[in-house]
């Protein structure tokens, strides 16, 4: 579904990522390393926020390495940014309405979302700014999920939000790669990160120093790679 071969990116004169490659054998990816190692400059040159200054990202057999993120995401990209991100003055079904407007099946949409994170339902008609860190990440979540993505990229998902719903999103997000959707996933919970991904990579200065199958068992290489 996805493929990235030797992107090289950064913002102006600052190189972030130099010749990062992730194949595209795996439906679900893990991204690790400490913070600064790159991993959300990847994530942004995937979906298009960054243009690489050199490389290519291949998105289900089409070289989208020069489009424009809202091509990305009409042929399936969706993503989900680091720091909850809403509308914070709109309700939470205001937020869910401006995506699913305008498709045939929003409302079918909308009420699947409801369902599937139920404290969204519960906090309808509060304003998106009033809510939890927890749930304005579900709400980001299910604004994504709305425009039934093929790909859906995540950005430290659980950052910052209270374990109980931090459990609640790492069993949302088994449940879609179970579910057979694509998820490029960068997570400081390295053990749930494996669990999830078929594959994961380890980025450290921009560049890739490791490589492996997902699964508990990578947990020690992993941690190992990742030692300063």
């Amino acid at each position: 579904m996805l493929e990235i071969i030797d992107v090289h990116a950064g913002y102006g004169r600052t190189s972030v990522l130099y010749g990062v490659s992730i194949p595209g054998s795996a439906k679900v990816v893990a991204v690790l390393g400490h913070n600064g190692a790159g991993k959300s400059t990847l994530l942004r040159a995937t979906i298009g926020l960054v243009r690489p200054t050199h490389g290519t990202v291949l998105f289900d057999g089409e070289d989208v390495t020069q489009l424009a993120p809202h091509r990305r995401v009409q042929r399936g990209m969706a993503y989900v940014a680091q720091g909850q991100q809403s509308f914070g003055q709109l309700t939470t079904m205001e937020n869910l309405q401006l995506v699913a407007d305008g498709r045939s099946n929003g409302r079918a949409k909308i009420a699947e979302m409801l369902e599937r994170f139920p404290a969204l339902a519960q906090f309808a008609t509060r304003k998106a700014g009033l809510l939890s860190g927890g749930q304005r990440q579900q709400l980001a979540i299910a604004r994504a999920l709305i425009t039934e993505p093929k790909l859906l990229i995540l950005d430290e998902p659980t950052e910052g939000i209270q374990p109980t719903i931090v459990a609640e999103i790492e069993a949302t997000i088994m449940d879609l790669a179970e579910g057979g959707l694509s998820v490029l996933l960068v997570e400081q919970h390295i053990g749930f990160a494996l669990e999830a991904a078929e594959k994961y990579v380890v980025l450290a200065s921009g560049r890739v120093t490791q490589t492996g199958f997902g699964g508990r068992a990578s947990l020690g290489a992993v941690r190992d790679a990742m030692v300063i």
